[in-house]
């Protein structure tokens, strides 16, 4: 028997007013943490006190998913901000989840920048360091949920930060490591077979295969699957289902660095 643990995350509360992404209550019941948009790429202050609401019950670790301020793109366009908006707009959008919880008993641990701040910081090591600084700012006991051997990861370590390192179970890798770009046709994994593969993969080897075949080292703390796509319950389902077979233990983040 596997004595592996391994954190599984969806990025949710991405609904804004009438408009609805995802079954984010079917996803809550699915994986161990939550990263919550904070109202500047989608979800707005009821949408973020529902999806709390949801983790809480589902005993789900909470965490902020902050973005540049960019509703109709959907946080996925990037942006040019100086180092130090950066930070104000980090904490900015942390404080306004950590508020939201605490009027519904909830508590924010994480913190996972979304979509092209995110990308960009993989490897710009002066952007990642601002996030990093806008995360300490306002807690140091917060975990700086970090791509997988990017630049964020050495920023949160210099920052004094807790760093989770993440992969994810939907998306294919480059030869850097890095994602592949989303205008790509391989960019996504749709099949749900081939996303425990390599998560089962990652998780046990330690290391991220890119779509050449090459092999990354890694340490591999959480998983990601995206909550905005058709599939993506059924999808973690699937990877937490085989990850569990194998003797994995599907775990909170605090749980996963205790």
């Amino acid at each position: 028997m596997s004595n592996l643990k391994v954190n599984l995350n969806s990025d949710l509360g991405e609904s804004f007013g009438a408009w609805e992404m995802g079954d984010d209550a079917a996803m809550l019941a699915v994986v161990k943490s939550a990263n919550v948009a904070c109202g500047l790429h989608a979800g707005d202050w009821t949408v973020m006190q529902q999806t709390v609401d949801e983790a809480v019950k589902n005993g789900v670790s909470i965490g902020a998913h902050p973005s540049y301020p960019d509703l109709q793109g959907f946080g996925r366009r990037p942006m040019t901000m100086s180092n130090r908006e950066v930070e104000s707009l980090i904490a900015y959008q942390v404080g306004a989840l950590i508020g939201v919880a605490a009027t519904r008993g909830g508590r924010v641990t994480h913190v996972k920048p979304h979509g092209a701040i995110n990308n960009k910081a993989a490897v710009d090591a002066d952007l990642a360091a601002a996030i990093a600084r806008g995360i300490a700012g306002v807690s140091r006991d917060l975990i700086f949920l970090a791509p997988a051997g990017s630049a964020m990861v050495d920023a949160g370590r210099k920052a004094n930060l807790p760093v989770a390192q993440e992969v994810f179970a939907d998306r294919n890798y480059d030869d850097d490591g890095n994602l592949v770009p989303r205008g790509r046709p391989d960019a996504m994994v749709h099949d749900n077979e081939a996303a425990l593969g390599n998560v089962l993969r990652m998780v046990q080897e330690k290391a991220i295969v890119s779509v050449s075949g090459k092999r990354i080292p890694c340490a591999v703390d959480s998983i990601c699957v995206h909550g905005d796509s058709a599939g993506a319950v059924a999808m973690a389902r699937h990877v937490r289902a085989g990850l569990e077979a194998a003797g994995v233990k599907i775990v909170t983040l605090p749980e996963m660095l205790g």
